[in-house]
């Protein structure tokens, strides 16, 4: 009988709720918006002879890294952050050693870590999701091969200092350090800059959420040229597909169009956080493109709710330290008045339901 690795067998599945997302999607902090328009004017011109060429990587991979102001050998281009993280885990984690994260945070870390064969160590965050930073650091051993820290994090919303970070990359520099800037654009502050010092220090960028290419799956991934040379021998020389490769320049070329959704979008996140503590909801300051928000016992409730209304959000109930906690992506100016209008009454309809719950169970 086919056995698969041990590695596998006790992996744990990652299924994003992604079937039947009908109504506005505030639940996977995609950009609301959608792409530029020039992106969707040079997918109208692709021809069939694009699609019949293997993609060609490199001379995107130029214009990206003089976009990021560094050299093309310091990037690869990946197919999302998601093969970035899987792309160290191979490059640099043996079977048996370790990964360490601050939980909660990005699933991925994990999921791709325990594939490697790796042990995954986690970190609780500290009161109010702040950074561990004393107890990471004192849970770095010589068998640490690679830490992972989302920044700004996911699903909290919360950010690093740079000053945290160097600490991390001096105290583990036998280990790969990862900082995820997903939501580099809606934060605006970069590790980047630092990354240059350091050879053991890797930044990963998406195009997904503030350029609106989630579904070409494209992200960057960079670093020192030599631990970048390594990473590349474990790469598919076609890991990006044609198509993300046509539309990335043109994303990347409207810059207006970026800024004026960033905007938009801060705009809408403050808007959110100041319902939210008039509602009398504990939340969580973002410097992401999403609030946390806990509802406690009516979260199952508010989010039922909101969907009826036509809002999806996420729960992230099953997070660490995040129990009773509800994620809301952050939109338009326009889109967020209708969430936040749903936020009132889904609230109130959520309240409603469980002070007759109580009373039944007084009454029973």
């Amino acid at each position: 009988m086919l056995r698969p690795r041990e590695a596998v067998l006790t992996l744990k599945e990652y299924h994003p709720p992604l079937g039947g997302r009908v109504g506005l999607r505030m639940d996977f902090n995609e950009n609301t918006a959608g792409c530029s328009p020039r992106v969707l004017q040079k997918l109208r011109e692709i021809g069939p002879d694009l699609l019949a060429k293997y993609p060609e990587r490199e001379p995107v991979e130029a214009i990206v890294a003089e976009f990021l102001g560094i050299n093309a050998t310091q990037l690869l281009l990946t197919n999302g952050v998601d093969e970035a993280i899987h792309l160290l885990c191979q490059a640099f984690v043996e079977a048996g050693e370790e990964v360490l994260i601050a939980v909660p945070t990005f699933s991925m870390y994990e999921v791709y870590a325990s594939a490697a064969g790796a042990r995954v160590v986690t970190v609780q965050a500290d009161d109010d999701f702040a950074f561990p930073l004393e107890r990471l650091l004192q849970a770095i051993t010589a068998r640490t091969k690679l830490i992972a820290i989302a920044n700004p994090n996911n699903p909290t919303g919360t950010a690093v200092k740079p000053a945290t970070l160097l600490r991390i990359a001096e105290a583990a520099p036998h280990a790969a350090v990862l900082v995820d800037e997903a939501y580099f654009e809606f934060h605006g502050q970069s590790f980047l800059p630092q990354m240059q010092t350091y050879e053991n220090v890797f930044i990963a960028r998406t195009f997904s959420k503030a350029y609106g290419l989630a579904g070409l799956r494209v992200g960057v991934l960079a670093g020192a040229p030599e631990p970048m040379r390594m990473v590349r021998c474990v790469s598919s020389p076609y890991n990006v597909n044609a198509i993300a490769l046509a539309a990335l320049p043109e994303a990347l070329g409207d810059r207006e169009y970026v800024v004026n959704y960033v905007q938009q979008v801060q705009q809408g996140r403050e808007r959110l956080q100041c319902e939210l503590r008039d509602l009398g909801v504990q939340y969580w300051p973002s410097e992401a493109n999403f609030v946390l928000a806990r509802f406690g016992v009516l979260r199952k409730a508010f989010v039922a709710a909101m969907r009826e209304r036509g809002v999806l959000v996420r729960d992230r109930n099953s997070d660490p330290g995040c129990e009773g906690c509800v994620r809301i992506t952050a939109g338009t100016v326009e889109q967020m008045e209708l969430v936040i209008a749903a936020v009132r009454s889904s609230l109130e309809v959520a309240r409603k339901q469980g002070a007759g719950e109580m009373i039944m169970a007084v009454q029973q």
